[in-house]
């Protein structure tokens, strides 16, 4: 399943590289890439895992960024 998030209070492209790390690291995760300058997350992921994989790269964004939402 692929889907496209908008994100809010990303503030450095740095960190977004950070995260679009870590979250193509979560298991069930077939890509994913964070577009810093359009502020949206694309994650293709395994539809059977898909809210739990969201719940995870949220807890990622936010602790790389405090701030940082996914907005669903």
């Amino acid at each position: 399943m692929k889907k496209v998030f908008k994100m809010q209070d990303l503030e450095c492209a740095h960190c977004a590289g950070k995260m679009e790390d870590a979250i193509n690291k979560l298991d069930g995760v077939n890509k994913a890439t964070i577009n810093f300058m359009s502020m949206k997350l694309t994650l293709d992921a395994d539809s059977e895992k898909f809210e739990s994989i969201l719940d995870e790269a949220q807890k990622i964004c936010s602790k790389i960024e405090k701030d940082c939402v996914i907005l669903r």
